[in-house]
């Protein structure tokens, strides 16, 4: 169980994220960082571990065209469009209780380089995440890409990471009208300053920097003092701008004019059809079908460069 790299995660790193995700699990998180774990039974594991089991049947080995489940993709039928969820937080490494997008992202490059596969439909359902997840995705989306695969993003909520790796695919879809949210396009940090509390305990941290090292950790210390320019300066902003011109780069439609539409605001499925964040809304089987489209064209034109 890995511990110590969730904490370091949730306390360090800066997230792509909307910021309903962390309020709807604040109380969560703060169990989770006081070690409050005693709800966490041994039973309650086994339950979590066969949960994932069932998941794995599901999300890891399904093929459009009869939802098929088989072991390996290898023994998808010919033609198959291989179906592949992005759902919750977004984390680079798994934990027991859910994938990381470093193993999401395997199997995508596992379905890529199957004779089999001919394109990915990744279904997303997320609020964001660590920033550092979103690189093993575009990998593989990359990946498919130089295969000949196309990856079709059919979505519910895709806001903020998640939005960050949509707009990388072939194709947006909305898998409905009702729900279905995009945008968020931002970056934020947000961590606990426990000096007084453990001050309160009798407990004081001295935090010791060689002569040498004056720039160490400086825009964060800053920050504990209330002094937010140097970690918005040298970490948040760089990642916005990128975000946002990685946006721009891959939604040639996008509707500039908008106000907020690059500066975190979310917006409906239609709205987000009518401003450029996402290309249409359909149902999973219109995505899939997009995805066969994209797959015939992209095998016509390598067809023709071979001329």
């Amino acid at each position: 169980m890995r511990i110590s790299s969730i904490y370091y995660t949730i306390l360090n790193k800066p997230f792509f994220i909307d910021l309903r995700r962390i309020d709807a699990q604040a109380v969560l998180i703060d169990k989770f960082l006081e070690r409050d774990l005693a709800d966490m039974t041994s039973e309650k594991l086994s339950d979590k571990t066969k949960l994932e089991h069932v998941v794995e049947s599901e999300l890891l080995q399904m093929y459009d065209g009869g939802h098929t489940a088989v072991s390996d993709f290898g023994k998808a039928p010919e033609g198959s469009v291989a179906v592949i969820q992005l759902r919750g937080d977004m984390m680079k490494e798994g934990t027991m209780c859910s994938y990381g997008t470093e193993e999401i992202a395997a199997l995508m490059r596992e379905a890529a380089a199957s004779k089999k596969i001919i394109g990915i439909r990744l279904d997303i359902d997320s609020g964001g995440g660590a920033v550092d997840a979103i690189a093993p995705m575009l990998d593989a989306i990359s990946f498919a890409r130089s295969k000949g695969k196309p990856v079709v993003a059919c979505c519910d909520l895709c806001a903020s990471a998640a939005y960050y790796v949509a707009c990388h695919c072939d194709e947006i879809m909305a898998d409905n009208d009702i729900s279905a949210e995009f945008g968020s396009i931002g970056v934020m940090m947000k961590f606990p300053d426990y000096a007084k509390y453990y001050e309160s305990h009798g407990v004081k941290i001295h935090t010791i920097y060689s002569d040498l090292s004056t720039q160490k950790n400086a825009p964060f210390e800053a920050a504990l003092k209330g002094d937010y320019k140097s970690i918005k300066e040298e970490t948040l902003n760089p990642l916005a701008r990128e975000f946002q011109e990685a946006v721009k780069s891959h939604r040639k439609n996008l509707d500039l004019k908008v106000e907020g539409i690059l500066n975190g605001r979310m917006f409906f499925a239609r709205d987000a059809v009518e401003n450029g964040l996402i290309d249409s809304v359909g149902s999973r089987s219109e995505a899939t079908q997009a995805v066969r489209r994209l797959a015939a064209s992209m095998a016509l034109d390598n067809y023709v460069a071979r001329l």
